[in-house]
């Protein structure tokens, strides 16, 4: 453990160290913003022609923040804003002139979808005054709304709170009014509230952003020059209480039979303080989540996808801290298997994934700083079923217990740019099934004035599996320069052998010690030709744990540059030494060598604010010393927008692999890879048709199929130092050719005839094959795809807002 001593000792110093670097000032240009408390409520239509408005003072004097800092805001585009309040809500209303109103770029989305071609404008809300929590309520020119939650390193568009915000124009700009129920925020219990704000104005189609305090290109981060609210008092908030009830009907068909289902659920939304809600969904339906990109894993590792789930993508950045929590094991792929079965037996059925019974969580966050979370979720026992084919008796084979998931993490934040945090999460199955328990530290600290971050994480994991009782580590430290034109960091990262935190996490490798340097140059305000431009230099060394040895070093490029007409491009050069890979052998303690390699990409994106636009990407790799193999890619997505309603995006990605060589089998311990060529091709198609903000139609459709293709019939079995010799394999171990082949299609209604209520009709078409007919072209594939059965779901979904204190009076009644 003496690589677990010395990580330890590095985080103490290094915090140390920056907590004595003297501090540097954000507050030049620093403004205040006075919040009048009311008691005549205006009307939410955006008109801003209540009488309570004029009697308000107007903020402006916005300041220039991209493309940079230079320059003074024109008059004819000047911005004002007012802030009132009352026991219930906060209110904002934003005038925006402009010159030419009617030439403003204004395109139609949905909710959240604000990074359109469209202007937007920003409410963004510090409750704590921390410069690092931020709530930020947007509105786009076409009348879209969105919200979001900043933390320290990130910006989470899957917050979503119930707001009200509606626009209006008339021939001197555009303008906005919010109101923002209490139960959207989260505040201590104090009499004086220290809140703080900052206002941004995103001119599209003039390419600029303005902000209302000012904030400094390159240094620090934007929650930061956020300015004071005085003023906001004696708050005595409603209860904040919000129910979510939902129903979803579907009927479905799949080779030949039909099946319908109802069910009926509730999301709940409690406010237990006024810093701390309670989440919590019973009987939760997820039937309507995006699907996966599934593709052809020929990896060692597990195919992972993102969260299509609201519940577990909202509101969950507490739980994020460390990296050690992945919402999709909860509700995922049993983890139990079936391996007792008897002559004649086979799985007739395999559930592919686990029932949810509930989950909640419970977060918020002390006046002082302190960020509590609690998440606790409970899925339901799973069974395989088995069947005797000879003598069709059925049994079910228990794959996953009733299974507890826990979570609990407190976050400190420090200095307004700074946080510490420890994590503990916990799976325990009922019966004798694997549990586990993982532990961890995590920090991300800078000093007061920004020059320098020191940010890492300690981690460490215990599993209670069928092999014992068994304890892993990680850690990882980085310290970078993060101000002025020029920025370093090095870094270092360490595994054991046994580190494992699959239960409740991820994580596909052990056992490195690893080491990484870098450097980069950019720029923060205009030059004649470029809005930005990057270039970066990065080297990384890796290293086994035990034994301590190399398994190779490699070496990047990279640039990045955004010209002052908003086109985007770039390139990157990558070369890899000799380098030994103790994963893809699938054997412990054995690895396979491969040859040095050198590959570069580049990529262009044009101005998305004309209507045709595009990216496109390429990448060619190439490998030396009399190695064959080759790797290139294309990928091009155009796109145009027909209209302010109407936009179309396809996409075409073509990959190709030439003598590639794998793993194909293990063998009576022989370890076999071939030499293969593998082809991918990807379509996918993207087109919404936005009637207002309200409504729209959405198709997404994909279709991936891959081939890998052992034409030469070239195998080799791995030797015990990496090389590998000449050797014949028996296809009737197994045919490693294949023919994959998978299409899904959704296409949905989706209405929000209410705040926060939302109706979506949803069709969904999908149909896969596999086989071992390698040599097939694509329209071959296609057309045995469509030999395959077809599986068609029409499902209607209705979800409601209800907000108790617009209810309670029923309550009353009940109790009277």
């Amino acid at each position: 453990m003496s690589n677990t001593v010395f990580s330890i000792k590095v985080f103490i110093s290094v915090l140390f160290m920056l907590s004595i670097i003297p501090s540097e000032s954000f507050s030049q240009n620093q403004k205040s913003l006075q919040a009048e408390r009311i008691t005549n409520v205006p009307k939410i239509d955006g008109l801003l022609n209540d009488e309570i408005w004029n009697d308000l003072k107007a903020y402006g004097n916005f300041y220039k923040y991209q493309p940079g800092n230079e320059g003074t805001i024109p008059e004819a585009y000047r911005t004002e804003i007012k802030l009132a309040y009352d026991d219930q809500a906060v209110y904002v209303a934003a005038y925006m002139y402009h010159p030419n109103p009617d030439q403003m770029l204004k395109q139609f989305s949905q909710r959240d979808n604000v990074n359109v071609q469209a202007d937007s404008f920003t409410f963004a809300l510090n409750t704590y005054n921390d410069g690092i929590n931020e709530t930020r309520f947007i509105v786009t020119s076409a009348g879209t709304i969105g919200d979001s939650r900043v933390t320290l390193n990130d910006q989470d568009f899957g917050y979503d709170v119930v707001f009200e915000c509606k626009i209006s124009y008339d021939a001197k700009g555009w303008y906005a009014e919010y109101r923002i129920p209490y139960n959207a925020l989260r505040f201590p219990k104090v009499e004086l509230q220290n809140w703080s704000a900052n206002f941004y104005r995103n001119l599209k189609k003039e390419n600029e952003i303005h902000t209302w305090s000012f904030i400094e290109n390159g240094v620090g981060r934007e929650p930061q020059y956020s300015a004071p609210i005085t003023g906001v008092r004696n708050i005595d908030p409603p209860v904040r209480l919000t129910l979510f009830p939902f129903g979803q009907a579907n009927v479905g068909t799949f080779d030949g039979e039909t099946s319908t289902d109802f069910s009926a659920g509730m999301d709940i939304k409690y406010g237990l303080s006024d810093s701390f809600t309670l989440d919590a969904t019973l009987i939760p339906d997820f039937g309507q989540a995006a699907f996966d990109e599934v593709t052809l894993n020929l990896g060692p590792f597990e195919q992972t996808f993102g969260e299509n789930r609201q519940f577990f993508r909202e509101g969950i950045e507490l739980f994020n801290k460390g990296r050690v929590f992945f919402s999709r094991r909860v509700g995922g792929r049993p983890s139990g298997s079936v391996d007792d079965l008897q002559e004649n037996e086979f799985i007739e059925e395999f559930p592919s994934r686990v029932n949810l019974l509930n989950a909640l969580k419970i977060s918020g966050r002390t006046k002082d700083g302190l960020g509590v979370g609690f998440f606790n979720a409970i899925s339901e026992k799973t069974f395989a079923t088995i069947r005797n084919e000879d003598t069709n008796e059925t049994r079910e084979v228990l794959v996953e217990p009733l299974t507890n998931y826990n979570i609990i993490v407190l976050d400190q934040q420090i200095n307004d740019n700074s946080s510490v945090s420890i994590i503990n999460t916990n799976v325990t199955r009922e019966g004798h099934f694997r549990d586990a328990n993982t532990s961890g530290f995590i920090f991300d600290v800078a000093d007061k004035g920004n020059n320098f971050r020191a940010s890492g994480r300690a981690i460490v994991s215990n599993v209670n599996g069928d092999n014992g009782f068994t304890q892993g580590f990680l850690s990882e430290f980085d310290f970078q320069r993060i101000k002025g034109n020029f920025r370093y960091r090095v870094g270092h990262d360490f595994s054991n052998t046994t580190y494992d935190i699959n239960d409740l996490g991820v994580n596909f490798r052990n056992n490195f010690n690893n080491f990484v340097a870098g450097a980069s140059y950019e720029i923060f305000e205009p030059t004649k030709a470029f809005n930005r431009y990057r270039i970066g230099v990065t080297a990384r060394h890796r290293r086994l744990y035990q034994p301590n040895v190399s398994t190779g070093t490699s070496y990047d490029l990279d640039s990045f540059f955004f010209t002052i007409n908003r086109f985007a491009f770039g390139a990157n050069v990558d070369y890899n030494t000799e380098s030994d890979d103790y994963f893809e052998p699938r054997v412990a303690g054995r690895f396979v060598t491969f040859n040095p390699n050198i590959g570069s990409r580049v990529f262009l994106s044009s101005d998305f604010r004309k209507k045709f636009a595009y990216d496109f990407r390429v990448n060619y790799r190439t490998w030396l010393e009399g190695d064959p193999q080759r790797s290139y890619s294309v990928n091009f997505e155009p796109r145009y927008r027909f209209s302010d309603k109407f936009l179309l995006i396809l996409e075409t990605d073509i990959s190709v692999r030439d003598k590639n060589f794998g793993f194909v089998n293990i063998v009576d311990d022989a370890i076999f890879f071939g030499e293969r060529d593998i082809t991918n091709i990807e379509n996918s198609i993207a087109g919404s048709y936005n009637f207002d903000p309200y409504k729209a139609i959405d198709l997404r459709f994909r279709n991936f199929w891959s081939t890998v293709n052992y034409v030469e019939n070239v195998f080799t079995t791995l030797n015990q130092d990496g090389t590998r010799s000449d050797a014949i394999y028996d296809l009737e171990n197994g045919d490693p050719n294949r023919n994959f082949n998978i299409w899904n299609l959704d296409l949905s209604f989706r209405w929000r005839f209410a705040p926060g209520s939302e109706a979506t009709l949803l069709y969904r078409n999908q149909i896969f094959n596999q086989d071992n007919e390698s040599t097939i072209g694509y329209g071959e594939s296609l057309s045995r795809l469509f030999d395959q059965p077809q599986q068609h779901v029409l499902s209607l979904r209705v979800t409601y807002f209800i907000d108790y204190n617009n209810v309670k009076y029923l309550f009353n009644k009940s109790s009277s």
